[in-house]
């Protein structure tokens, strides 16, 4: 039965009034998403003339409008909603043992349009790259408050054996020796807002040679970038009351990044820092966990802003914007899971496989039930 992913989520309407069932309308939203509707009115649209050929409203004489969509989805606890994704997700990795788990916010846009900076309502994910699923979401307001949300939405997930890497406002004492306490690794990026701890890093890669270097190279959009990665052990750094803050710290890490604009000729050159607990001794290691952190950008902020239009949705009735959010997080991996189980060496982009699906019934289906919830 299609609408059983969505059977752990409690009802929250009030009995006796309901036409409807809760996961023939969540169902009905994930289906209208992955046909490449975005909002209420196309969740409207798709019950009111494809909800029935997926068995959806059965015995109901009329289809709910996009009033009913936004209340239901307004009231709906998010963490429920959270819950099926993630367990959806969970069922393919099995554990999350020595993978990649990559913790970032986005904001939603479309929910304060007119917040400025780090000020509006933020969504924290953590996603594991290598095989495109959230397995995490928490909901905050103003992107400062990462700070306290890391911790809260880690100790939700089982990272025990993973890798958690986090941009730099991550970079905290107590989210270092948090993540070891759930017997998991990190790999926390160095910026100014840990001063002392910067200039020692910046310090160390001056006066040592590293104990290992690598370069990569990626050519994409006419700019070609060369990245390259030199690692020194943390004792290097030689004061206790820097590196003794950090839990485990072991290893300090630097990528130099110059990227050429092909046309132009032009170059720019950057560099970061990280640090982490691992004590692994290949610099090649380390540049590709900086550099797969960065995919979460590409492959699930953008995919959101531009296949579901996330940054347009201006829902804002009670828990609307986060569960939608997660409904979109749905459908993505349900198109992403089947295009990598595509045979063709000529794999269609997201985009075509939505627009595909809204066109025939039978593809839609095949996408969905190729997915095992």
């Amino acid at each position: 039965m299609l609408s059983s992913i969505f059977a752990p989520v409690t009802d929250p309407r009030v009995q006796g009034r309901i036409l409807y069932k809760l996961s023939d309308l969540l169902t009905c939203a994930l289906l209208t998403l992955l046909s490449n509707g975005v909002d209420f009115a196309d969740m409207e649209e798709f019950a009111k003339h494809r909800a029935k050929s997926f068995g959806l409203f059965e015995g109901c004489e009329s289809t709910p409008s996009h009033d009913t969509f936004r209340r239901m989805l307004g009231l709906v606890k998010p963490d429920e909603m959270v819950q099926c994704l993630c367990e959806s997700g969970m069922k393919f990795l099995g554990t999350l043992a020595e993978k990649q788990v990559i913790v970032d916010g986005k904001k939603l846009r479309g929910y304060s349009p007119r917040s400025q900076g780090t000020n509006g309502k933020y969504l924290l994910n953590a996603y594991v790259s290598e095989n495109h699923f959230v397995v995490g979401q928490q909901e905050l307001q103003d992107k400062e408050n990462e700070i306290v949300a890391i911790p809260q939405l880690l100790d939700k997930i089982n990272i025990e054996g993973a890798i958690v890497t986090i941009d730099a406002i991550g970079t905290q004492v107590n989210i270092a020796q948090k993540i070891i306490n759930l017997m998991a690794h990190y790999l926390l990026a160095v910026k100014e807002n840990q001063k002392a701890l910067y200039e020692a890093v910046t310090d160390a890669f001056k006066l040592n040679n590293p104990i290992s270097e690598a370069t990569e190279m990626n050519e994409d959009h006419g700019r070609l970038e060369e990245r390259t990665c030199r690692i020194l052990p943390a004792e290097v750094i030689g004061d206790n009351d820097i590196t003794g803050r950090w839990a485990n710290l072991t290893t300090i890490v630097e990528i130099t990044s110059d990227v050429t604009i092909k046309a132009t000729g032009e170059t720019a050159r950057t560099k970061r820092y990280y640090i982490s607990d691992e004590d692994f001794p290949k610099a090649s290691y380390f540049n590709m966990l900086a550099r797969a952190h960065w995919e979460i950008e590409n492959q699930l902020h953008w995919q959101l802003d531009v296949n579901f239009l996330e940054d347009d949705c201006r829902a804002r009735t009670m828990n609307a914007a986060q569960n939608l959010s997660v409904v979109r997080k749905l459908a993505l991996q349900i198109a992403k899971d089947y295009k990598d189980s595509m045979t063709s060496k000529t794999k269609p982009s997201i985009r075509k496989l939505l627009f595909r699906a809204s066109l025939n019934s039978d593809f839609l289906l095949e996408m969905f039930t190729n997915y095992k919830f």
